[in-house]
């Protein structure tokens, strides 16, 4: 238990009292500081953004979709949804990959897809439906629209609704909203600059309301080395503190061991207290 605790007890002669501060034995104590100092040096994710407006606006997650050829260096950010009705949300998923509206507004909300046509809709029960005659159901399948339509899909024919889901939200990939090539822009001349590449518009309707969802792509330059220094420098800075403490501990201990020879005020059994 002692060893645990940092203690070198030495039960037969002067300094039974004293703590032994070295590498191998810390006190558990100061592993603190250093563990909140690698907590604090560990970057944070970036908080989403959002509007202040009644249609709340989101950022897209985390991590991209490697199979369906999303790239962390495409962003695509809304900025704005009309019409604002409360209870409409709009949210980008894998940075440039999805978009997620969720309807709570009491009112169907349909969007439209690549020829105008009615592509899927949302109605107010939360029962969110596919046209499967919009070419919009087939080409959204594949990142690059590498599909095959079949005859079924005609922009020009009335609506065949099929149900996808009851919660309320509709989910779908979108070419509108991404780079629709493995290429880089002709608008990136620095690959290592924030660039825009283009400003898009997903057309809605909100029962009789017509409006759109307005975002834009940018080209968003890797900066992963950053976070790596920043732990590296805290833990740098956590591990000269721990030796600082640690070296003050032992000369001070040092320097009262000659005045404390030989006595004992605690008598035998006494069990050691730490000295801080």
């Amino acid at each position: 238990m002692a060893f645990v605790l940092g203690w070198n007890v030495n039960p037969s002669g002067a300094g039974a009292d004293e703590l032994r501060y070295g590498v191998r034995h810390v006190p558990r104590r100061l592993f603190l500081p250093l563990i909140c100092a690698l907590l604090l040096a560990s970057p944070a994710p970036a908080l989403g953004e959002g509007s202040t407006g009644a249609a709340s606006i989101s950022s897209e997650s985390g991590s991209p979709i490697n199979d369906q050829g999303s790239n962390f260096q495409y962003r695509s950010n809304i900025t704005s949804i009309t019409p604002q009705v409360p209870g409409l949300s709009l949210q980008v998923l894998e940075f440039a990959d999805r978009l997620l509206l969720t309807n709570h507004t009491g009112h169907t909300v349909t969007i439209y897809g690549y020829s105008g046509e009615p592509y899927a809709r949302v109605l107010a029960n939360g029962t969110a439906e596919q046209n499967v005659r919009s070419p919009a159901t087939y080409l959204n399948t594949n990142f690059y629209a590498d599909v095959t339509v079949p005859a079924i899909a005609n922009p020009n024919a009335p609506p065949q609704w099929q149900v996808v889901d009851r919660t309320g939200q509709f989910e779908w990939h979108d070419h509108r909203i991404h780079w629709m090539s493995p290429t880089v822009p002709p608008e990136v001349k620095n690959k290592g600059k924030r660039t825009l590449i283009f400003n898009w518009d997903v057309p809605i309707e909100v029962a009789a309301q017509k409006g759109a969802i307005a975002g834009q792509l940018f080209w968003t330059p890797e900066n992963s080395k950053a976070p790596v220094a920043v732990i590296v420098l805290g833990a740098l800075i956590a591990l000269l503190g721990l030796l600082f403490v640690l070296f003050v501990r032992r000369r001070r201990s040092r320097e009262a061991a000659p005045a404390g020879e030989g006595v004992s005020p605690k008598g035998p059994g006494a069990s050691p207290g730490e000295a801080w």
